[in-house]
């Protein structure tokens, strides 16, 4: 049981400051925070970044910087004599393969340039594009009344870009409507899905975009209180954001603006396992409902959008919902999409909502090869065959395929890739970043990586036979969307790309 006044919320920082968890650390935060040694250990060994001290190099085992060497570099690292961890994302996907040193600073091995969409002011986000302080749509917001911000939102059909593509004037008016004072606006920036660095890139570009957007949420829903809640290998966006933070306008003084570093865990960016570790407890998804607008951080309303989302408010206050609406293909809006893998040109790209891979891909300075599948979401996503290259990318016309736009974490895979290994990358990853809150998801992302791995090993299809039974399983049991969608790698892999599990010899895929 927790003692009268314990102080959770310091546990994870402190953690951090104190160089991870060691029984003499875990004694001391114990006395500082009231919080029983069992709870800190059980908390701390949760997040990869802080349950064992010690510095270390990272090194991303993920899809796509596997594709293009990880493995090879992880082997000569540790040869020499370096200690290396390997990570299951680090969100440099566009730096494949990505490493931080042991200051946690990005290893930029090619030297290569971040490529963005060219600057032009008629974009809603302009990444390339001038940051500008002078908060004229915050100014201009508030003027309204939050009715009339709702309304702009909803006439902009702006969706959530953190993945689940709800709309965004649903959740604000849903904060706004409680009857609880105290509200907390929350800006979820742990970008942590595979393949996917979009918002990386906005707070490192357009941090004034984001934190005029989050400004104007707080003004809409009635909050005080502002927190960001940032990946814990992103250094250069922390401190982007915090400078941007200094140079933006006396209007912002009035809210109270507070940063948490995440832990690494992929689960985070879920937003209840998100609002859990926040408070300073294992990242496990809660049970809904309630949902964060009624019962969010610490027990009061809360508003949770992605960094995308927010930075996309200016603009709409500014210019009006229909204009921004105009900017999609299909859907409303423009879409940051993130590319990488086998193109000529990986990186971040603003385009329609409702482009195709095509069109992604031309933008990207070509197909590397000759294209065979593509991932349209991160690693959430699973796989489709390039024969769906004109599929809109967008949130209705990839779900009638069996897909998510997600996070719009594209990755194009040529026909020198082994479907039957991507598939296990990518369950490997589920495996490892499964809460293990959950039986469908903790057995069955454990399961389906065992099997395709013993496929591999033995060339032997009929240790698959039951994958499309688990994953419906999975799919139908889990509480969150992670187990929701882990089977998705090997289950379409298996449908589209069925000579990749044929019989093969003993030990030809490992």
């Amino acid at each position: 049981m927790q003692k009268t006044g314990a102080d959770r919320e310091r546990v994870l920082e402190l953690l951090t400051e104190m160089g991870g968890v060691t029984e003499e650390n875990v004694r001391k935060i114990a006395k500082l925070t009231r919080v029983s040694e069992a709870e800190i250990w059980g908390a701390g060994t949760f997040y990869h970044l802080i349950n064992k001290p010690g510095r270390r190099m990272r090194v991303c085992n993920g899809l796509t910087c596997r594709l293009f060497g990880a493995d090879d570099v992880i082997k000569k690292l540790r040869a020499q004599g370096k200690e290396v961890t390997e990570a299951t994302c680090l969100g440099q996907c566009d730096r494949a393969p990505a490493a931080l040193d042991e200051d946690m600073q990005v290893i930029d091995w090619a030297k290569q340039e971040r490529a963005v969409t060219p600057a032009n002011d008629d974009l809603p986000l302009n990444l390339a594009g001038k940051q500008d302080f002078r908060f004229a749509a915050l100014e201009a917001a508030r003027k309204l009344k939050p009715e009339d911000i709702f309304k702009l939102l909803e006439d902009s059909g702006l969706q959530g870009r953190g993945g689940a593509g709800f709309p965004a004037h649903i959740k604000w008016k849903g904060v706004a409507s409680q009857k609880e004072p105290v509200r907390y606006v929350v800006c979820n920036a742990d970008e942590a899905e595979p393949a996917t660095f979009k918002d990386r890139e906005t707070m490192l570009r357009r941090p004034d975009k984001l934190i005029e957007g989050m400004a104007i949420a707080a003004h809409a829903v009635g909050a005080k209180e502002v927190y960001f809640y940032i990946r814990g290998e992103f250094n250069a966006e922390y401190e982007s954001v915090k400078a941007a933070l200094h140079k933006a306008p006396d209007s912002i003084q009035n809210l109270d603006w507070h940063f948490h570093r995440g832990h690494g865990a992929y689960i985070c960016g879920e937003e209840t396992a998100m609002l859990e570790s926040m408070e300073g407890k294992r990242g496990m998804p809660r049970l809904k409902p309630p949902f964060p607008h009624e019962f969010g951080f610490r027990g009061k309303p809360t508003l949770i959008n992605n960094v995308e989302t927010f930075a996309c408010v200016p603009y709409i206050v500014t210019h009006g919902g229909a204009k921004f609406k105009a900017h999609g293909r299909t859907e409303a809006g423009s879409k940051l999409y993130c590319i990488s893998g086998h193109v000529n040109k990986p990186g971040v790209y603003e385009l329609p909502l409702g482009a195709t891979l095509d069109d992604l891909v031309v933008v990207a300075g070509g197909y590397m090869g000759n294209p065979m599948a593509f991932s349209p979401g991160g690693a959430s996503s699973g796989f489709l065959p390039i024969e769906k290259r004109n599929v809109p990318l967008d949130f209705k016309g990839l779900q009638k395929e069996g897909s998510m736009l997600g996070s719009a974490g594209v990755v194009v895979l040529n026909d020198t890739v082994d479907m039957a290994k991507a598939a296990q990358w990518q369950l490997e990853f589920f495996e490892l970043e499964s809460c293990g809150q959950c039986a469908p998801c903790r057995i069955g992302s454990r399961y389906l990586h065992n099997q395709v791995s013993k496929y591999l090993k033995t060339g032997d299809p009929g240790a698959l036979k039951h994958a499309n039974d688990v994953g419906w399983e999975m799919e139908e049991g889990s509480i969150c969307g992670l187990g929701m969608v882990a089977h998705k790698p090997l289950v379409d892999a298996l449908k589209y790309f069925p000579k990749a599990f044929e019989k093969r010899p003993e030990g030809r895929g490992e």
